[in-house]
């Protein structure tokens, strides 16, 4: 077989085919016979067992979501934020190099309370206030090594 005759092959195959016959009135015979003959299936009891257990499976893993949920909203996260904000507050640096180090990290702390006043349990603006602490208290201890 050449290219040219894979070329025709595959062209002929773009064409629509019409089946020698129509498959539909054996399809709608089969259909009304097999729904004629078959009885409705019956679950058996482990089924029906399992579909509750399921179900109780499934109120009882909401139940602990949500009372998860309620422990959490009312737990203080607050307080811990606050805390340790005037502690961000009194860093002034010895050092000339910290010293834009002091005043990028009081202007963070400035906007991070004003945003912790207005969602105060948010944990995106904790996480914030963590990686903040933990920044400045890593360029306390440079300059501390420093002297």
């Amino acid at each position: 077989m050449n290219e040219f005759e894979w070329l025709r092959q595959t062209r002929a195959l773009r064409e629509p085919v019409s089946p020698r016959r129509d498959l539909w009135h054996a399809i709608d015979a089969a259909l009304d016979g097999a729904a004629s003959t078959t009885p409705a299936p019956r679950r058996s009891t482990a089924q029906r067992v399992q579909g509750w257990l399921l179900a109780a499976s499934f109120a009882g893993l909401s139940l602990f979501a949500g009372s998860l949920a309620v422990h959490l909203r009312d737990r203080p996260l607050a307080t811990a934020a606050t805390s340790a904000a005037p502690d961000l507050e009194r860093w002034r640096p010895s050092d000339p190099r910290l010293a834009g180090a002091a005043v990028e990290f009081d202007a963070a702390n400035m906007e991070l309370r004003q945003a912790m006043e207005q969602a105060p349990h948010s944990p995106a603006l904790q996480r914030l206030l963590y990686r903040m602490q933990k920044q400045q208290s890593q360029l306390r201890q440079l300059e501390h090594q420093a002297g």
